[in-house]
């Protein structure tokens, strides 16, 4: 199991954003624009980690020492149930230094979207 799987799962997030390289590029599925660096994307991860319901890993591909990984994931958001990936790249240190979320349907990409822009705005 991937340990940023094993992070999530035991609903550690500091420990899944411990495992963020400092530069580390994430591109959600919602904003045109990267995020970049770990602290950047930390309160992305505390705000997803509320906003996602009933969220499970269902399976991971890649080879236990490969640089890629797929972590592909059920969720709700809202009465939008919704499938999604997470794609995460590891560097030579062994920390995650690309991270991409893609999620379908629309509509629950649209949720997720207005979902997370409400929760970060009342985090500022």
């Amino acid at each position: 199991m991937h340990p940023f799987r094993a992070a999530v799962e035991a609903g550690d997030i500091d420990a899944a954003v411990d495992l963020l390289a400092d530069n580390v590029v994430f591109n959600s599925p919602v904003a045109f624009e990267p995020y970049r660096g770990r602290e950047s994307v930390r309160p992305i991860l505390r705000a997803v980690a509320q906003v996602f319901e009933d969220f499970r890993y269902v399976r991971e591909i890649g080879a236990p020492d490969a640089a890629d990984h797929a972590l592909v994931f059920t969720a709700r958001v809202g009465d939008r149930q919704l499938d999604g990936c997470d794609f995460v790249h590891v560097d030579a240190n062994g920390m995650i230094d690309e991270f991409t979320v893609m999620v379908r349907p629309l509509s629950a990409a649209i949720a997720l979207a207005e979902t997370m822009q409400a929760r970060l705005s009342n985090q500022r």
